[in-house]
């Protein structure tokens, strides 16, 4: 008698239905067939990657870190640098200071002297350009025979405009008072910010007494002796042209004869400061006008003459030899060497 079927047979065979393979098979089914060993070890590596927490790092992350890294270093070295450059300016800063410093306390008085005689030359440079300028221009082309000289004969003055300086000391005798006056103002009241063409220094009665001497004793027309400095001749000069220009007015023209361009350039600066006189009052045809050879002086000295002017000439003490044709003005004054007391020209106070 065969064997009954039993119920969970019949269930299965009612349907129709197999039974499910096992699990061999069907992991042989879904797997793939061959992995390289390379590929096993890093998904090895990534799963314990991802089992210990660790995040996952790409190769362009490192290289940025690298570069980060590098930028901070330089970034300090850089720093450092500029500190050590800026000490180092601070120093240099400070040495310039001490040596300007230095400079200024040892060569002092040696840079002062050489800028009053660069300024003295440069002054005259430009003047005696100016004068040979105008020179040039009035230049006669034509040569000149020189007449024989006749015999001075004296002239009446027909009105004061064409009054001609006479050559006899009663012309300053009569303006004894207003001469006398004059220098004592200018030794006992002295206006240092007066007027131009007024004396504004210091006038001593040793200067009062030379200038008094040449005024009333010689009459305008003579040597005095020098007072060892240029600028004290110069002090002494400048009392005697402000003293005629208080009677002649704008008629006075003033000619000072020194053979070199330092001994001019001095007097030029000095005349200012005594005067009071600006730079245009230096040139031809006007207040003073400065030579250093005798022949061109006594040209321009006969020409203000001829046009009504007064031509006052001044002769520097370093002038040994003078020419006789200087002497036949009416106003002329000349420093004399004082053998008990020579001058030198770096002799200026």
């Amino acid at each position: 008698m065969p064997p009954e079927d039993t119920p969970y047979e019949n269930s299965e065979a009612a349907s129709g239905e197999t039974a499910p393979p096992n699990a061999e098979t069907a992991n042989a089914e879904t797997a793939p067939t061959s992995r390289t060993p390379l590929e096993l070890q890093r998904d090895r590596s990534r799963s314990s990657s991802l089992t210990s927490g660790q995040p996952l790092r790409s190769p362009s992350a490192g290289a940025q870190a690298d570069v980060d890294q590098m930028v901070r270093q330089g970034l300090q070295e850089l720093e450092s640098k500029r500190r050590d450059l800026q000490r180092e300016i601070e120093q240099l800063e400070r040495r310039k200071e001490r040596i300007a410093i230095e400079m200024r306390s040892s060569f002092a008085g040696v840079s002062q002297d050489i800028a009053i005689r660069v300024q003295g030359f440069k002054e005259y440079l430009a003047g005696s350009l100016q004068d040979l300028a105008s020179a040039a221009e009035q230049m006669d082309i034509a040569p000149i025979a020189p007449e024989p000289v006749a015999p001075a004969t004296p002239v009446a003055p027909a009105s004061e405009d064409t009054e001609i300086v006479p050559l006899a000391a009663q012309r300053f005798a009569e303006q004894r008072d207003r001469i006398s006056s004059l220098l004592d103002q200018y030794r006992t009241r002295p206006d240092y910010y007066g007027p131009p063409w007024q004396l504004r220094r210091t006038f001593e009665p040793v200067h009062a007494d030379r200038v008094s001497n040449w005024f009333f004793t010689q009459a305008g027309r003579g040597a005095v002796k020098s007072m060892g400095s240029r600028l004290q001749n110069v002090l002494v000069a400048s009392a005697a042209i402000s003293c005629l220009y208080s009677i002649y007015d704008r008629r006075l023209c003033v000619l000072v004869l020194a053979t070199t361009p330092e001994r001019l350039g001095e007097w030029r600066r000095w005349l200012q400061d005594c005067l009071g006189i600006a730079r245009a009052d230096f040139g031809t045809n006007r207040g003073v006008m400065l030579f250093e050879a005798s022949e061109p002086m006594t040209q321009r000295a006969e020409r203000l003459m001829d046009s009504g002017r007064i031509p006052f000439l001044v002769m520097d003490e370093a002038e040994d030899k003078v020419s006789l044709s200087l002497l036949q003005f009416p106003l002329w004054l000349g420093f004399a060497p004082d053998p008990a007391n020579p001058s030198t020209d770096y002799d200026y106070y």
